[in-house]
């Protein structure tokens, strides 16, 4: 999921080498933070929210395969 995420957010944002993801896993949960440049922050989340819910969407998706309950926090 990590991979997925960064790809998605390097390809949203002006300063991709300042993306940071970080994977964290518990028993049935897999929290994925993302971390991007103040000024990007805009970018990653769009108008009310649409491209946050469009990559918790996506990950979501991918995530279907196991059994994990996928959380995508954008800090």
């Amino acid at each position: 999921m990590k991979e997925l995420v960064e790809v998605i957010a390097k390809s949203l944002v002006d300063y991709p080498e300042e993306v940071v993801v970080t994977e964290t896993e518990n028993d049935k949960t897999i929290v994925v933070e993302l971390h991007v440049a103040s000024s990007d922050m805009g970018k990653v989340i769009g108008k009310q929210g649409r491209i946050a819910k469009a990559i918790r969407s996506v990950v979501k998706a991918a995530a279907s395969k196991s059994d994990k309950k996928v959380v995508v926090d954008i800090v």
